[in-house]
C-alpha cells in the first residue's frame, strides 16, 4: 500500500487536529483511530489546556475510542499519528492492543518506535501492533517546525 493513501486519509484527519492543537498554543500532534475503516476518535494535543503531562494527542484519542466501544482493548482498530509515538503513548498503544499503527513524521528526541528505546521490540511489551511511519512526513514534520521556529521569534 502507498504511503499516505490508508483508508481515504485518515492522516489528513489527524493533520486537522494537529493543526488544531497549534492553533490553541499546544504542540501540534494530531491521533485518529479508525474500525473499519470508520474514524471512531480523534484529538489533538491539550497537555497545556488541561494542565495534564499525559494529554497526548495518541491518549486522548484512545481513551475516547474506548469510550465510544465501551472496551479498554481497541483490538480491530487502527491509529494514525502525525509524530512518532513517545514511550508514554507507546505503552497506552500497547495496552490498547491496538491492531496498526500509522505515523507521519519520526520523532528522532523522543520517539520510542523506531528511535530511542524501540518500545515494541522490548521483551516486555505486551503487544505490538503493526507499525509503519513516514506518512505524509514531509507535511506533519513542516508543521512542528513552523510550530517551533514561530515560538523562537
Amino acid at each position: 500500500m502507498e504511503k499516505g493513501t490508508v483508508r481515504g486519509e485518515p492522516m489528513e484527519r489527524a493533520l486537522a487536529e494537529a493543526r488544531a492543537a497549534a492553533a490553541r498554543g499546544e504542540v501540534p500532534v494530531g491521533a485518529v483511530i479508525l474500525r473499519e475503516g470508520a474514524v471512531i476518535a480523534a484529538a489533538g494535543n491539550r497537555t497545556l489546556e488541561r494542565r495534564d503531562p499525559t494529554a497526548h494527542a495518541e491518549i486522548l484519542a484512545i481513551r475516547a475510542a474506548c469510550a465510544t466501544l465501551g472496551s479498554e482493548r481497541l483490538i480491530d482498530c487502527d491509529l494514525h499519528v502525525t509524530l512518532e509515538p513517545c514511550a508514554m503513548c507507546a505503552a497506552a498503544i500497547s495496552f490498547a492492543r491496538l491492531r496498526r499503527l500509522y505515523w507521519g513524521c519520526d520523532d528522532p528526541k523522543g520517539g520510542a518506535v523506531e528511535s530511542g528505546p524501540r518500545f515494541f521490540a522490548q521483551a516486555t511489551c505486551h503487544h505490538a501492533p503493526e507499525a509503519y511511519g513516514g506518512f505524509r512526513e514531509r507535511e506533519c514534520a513542516e508543521l512542528l517546525r513552523g510550530f517551533f521556529a514561530a515560538r523562537r521569534r
